[in-house]
């Protein structure tokens, strides 16, 4: 962040400051382990743990002072303390003053799935022409968009602004600090469930983005998600997708997939109320395309120019463990989407797992998660499509999985299915199975297994005899 005073610090935090107000602050941290020399330390409070109770720690390590909810029983006099009523509001609330010392267009993204490739996208062509700041990875929660907004530098011309929830008011909460001059929704599905009675209630609570909207502000829904279709806003607002409802001007058109087994990129033209776009996206998924419409909307809204749009989606790289399509040794090709998994993105994966065509074809899944009242039918729906697709071997993981999705499986046909209660159980059998020219997708919920771990193994595996 910039250079900010305590003093600035403690009134954009309504806090009372006890100490040096003339100190200089440009670094914040949340961990008292790895804090820097100088960097103020914001310690948070979970179910858990006590932040507070490593306040001592983080100064004697170089902290030049902190947030706190409680004053330590002893006040350093070389340290500056501003006390707060509730830390993790003072993170909010720093970041909603700083993001105002920004007069350049911020844009916020919200939805069930697709948040953080969109993100990656829209990024991508915003570069073109704007140094532009993104969420980095998936920090996309409450401290980590407030700590992204506060990494915003004057060289900074535009911001792409990631947010998640798992409760209501969580996305007015954190757009209170990020006050968009665009807002997105990429979707509504059922992966929140266990924490909403319905998708309805899903559709209420991402929908609060729209409340921190700036003045003459746009909004950009999915049109072809059948409850954002139905939204009724008091601002502008634009829809893209593929076309399947009413209302939709931003429209794109899957063409054919391209590379070895149309693995490597996905050929589609979008069409706007202004241009054509005719685009190469290094992805193998179909809904690039539809993601492309709502970046192309935003884009065409900020500026950007033709040329510009097609170059930036162009450059298109997913993030860690998102979809990737990875060549090993021998043949072998391993679709990594294991950083999260929920049943329209799995039943997605397998579509693209079913194109190749020249040897073996594995699904290692394991249990998602977060699905509430969706949980039975979800599991089951996956089992079903693997034994629909033609899909040879299913590794399966979790109790979830053996309840629903390996039943499903054998019933639909799939000829070798197989459970295990952990992710390295399966390792023998999966390496066993894993022959030159097989096909592998990885997939499961990110608090589940980390089979992110599994493609590292993968990764580093000495496949003998094959380069």
């Amino acid at each position: 962040m910039m250079p900010t005073t305590a003093s600035q610090l403690c009134a954009a935090v309504n806090g009372t400051l006890y100490g040096d107000g003339a100190l200089l602050v440009d670094t914040l941290s949340t961990d008292s382990r790895s804090i820097a020399a100088g960097a103020w330390f914001v310690p948070l409070t979970g179910e858990r743990f006590d932040g507070h109770d490593y306040i001592p720690m983080a100064l004697e390590k170089g902290a030049s002072g902190c947030f706190c909810a409680r004053l330590p029983q002893e006040l350093r006099p070389d340290k500056t303390y501003i006390l707060v009523e509730n830390t993790k509001a003072a993170l909010r609330d720093l970041a909603s003053w700083y993001r105002g010392q920004f007069h350049i267009p911020v844009v916020q993204i919200t939805g069930s799935m697709g948040k953080t490739t969109l993100k990656e996208l829209l990024a991508g062509i915003l570069s073109q022409r704007y140094c532009t700041l993104k969420t980095p990875g998936n920090l996309n929660g409450d401290i980590g968009a407030p700590l992204t907004l506060l990494s915003l530098m004057p060289e900074h011309e535009a911001a792409v602004i990631e947010t998640g929830m798992d409760e209501s008011g969580q996305i007015r909460w954190l757009g209170q600090a990020v006050r968009p001059d665009v807002a997105i929704i990429t979707n509504i599905s059922d992966v929140h469930l266990s924490h909403f009675g319905s998708r309805k209630d899903i559709l209420k609570a991402k929908a609060e983005i729209f409340e921190n909207l700036r003045p003459g502000g746009l909004a950009v829904l999915n049109g072809d998600d059948e409850l954002l279709n139905t939204l009724q806003l008091d601002c502008e607002t634009a829809f893209g997708g593929f076309g399947g409802f009413p209302g939709v001007s931003y429209r794109a058109q899957v063409e054919r997939f391209e590379g070895f087994q149309g693995l490597d990129s996905l050929r589609c033209t979008v069409v706007t109320e202004k241009d054509r776009y005719p685009l190469s996206i290094p992805s193998p998924a179909s809904h690039m395309a539809f993601l492309a419409t709502l970046a192309i909307l935003t884009a065409e809204r900020l500026g950007l120019t033709r040329e510009e749009i097609i170059r930036g989606i162009a450059s298109y790289t997913p993030a860690d463990n998102r979809l990737r399509v990875e060549r090993l040794p021998g043949g072998r090709i391993m679709i990594n989407d294991s950083y999260n998994a929920n049943p329209a993105s799995v039943q997605a994966d397998l579509r693209i797992l079913w194109r190749h065509k020249d040897g073996k074809r594995i699904a290692f899944l394991g249990d998602m998660s977060e699905l509430g009242s969706a949980e039975a039918d979800g599991h089951s729906a996956v089992g079903a499509a693997v034994g629909k697709l033609g899909i040879e071997v299913l590794l399966a993981v979790g109790p979830r999985s053996k309840q629903w999705m390996v039943p499903a499986a054998r019933e639909a046909g799939c000829p070798d299915v197989r459970w295990y209660e952990s992710r390295d159980a399966a390792r023998a059998d999966l390496l066993d199975l894993f022959t030159p020219g097989s096909a592998l997708l990885l997939k499961a919920s990110h608090f589940f297994g980390r089979f992110d771990l599994m493609a590292d193994y993968l990764r580093e595996y000495p496949f003998e005899g094959y380069v």
